[in-house]
């Protein structure tokens, strides 16, 4: 059984009053609280975009082709995400100096992206990293 902070009937917050080892037949009694695990206020399709993240290494352009989703829409997931965890998600918002907006439209020329892709480089809707 997987021990939570909330009560499974009522979703009270519950408080844990005894302590039991089997093995040694030790009881302690008294006000206990357990541990806040910050995964375990992730939905399940929120545990699975974590993990497809990690194994995608980061990089929200490996994630479109794994999840046939838009980068806005694997932006606002990892957004809820960062969320849920407790944390604050930043705004990017940065402009390309000349050098990065050369090799935005370099790489666009090479079909290393895409035109949406690179419009939202140019933009500063997403951050641009050179060799992705």
């Amino acid at each position: 059984m997987e021990f939570t902070n909330t009560c499974p009937i009522c979703q009270s917050k519950v408080r844990i009053t005894r302590y039991h080892c089997d093995s040694c037949q030790t009881t302690i009694e008294g006000s206990f609280a357990l541990p806040v695990d910050p995964f375990s206020r992730l939905s399940e399709e929120q545990r699975h975009f974590m993990l497809t993240f990690v194994r995608a290494e980061g990089r929200l352009n490996r994630m479109e082709e794994i999840l046939g989703m838009s980068y806005p829409t694997l932006k606002n997931r990892l957004n809820e995400l960062i969320t849920t965890l407790g944390f604050q998600a930043e705004l990017y918002s940065k402009k390309p100096n000349a050098a990065e907006r050369q090799a935005i439209l370099d790489d666009l020329e090479a079909g290393r992206i895409d035109s949406d892709q690179a419009l939202r480089y140019l933009q500063g809707d997403e951050p641009f990293i050179t060799g992705e």
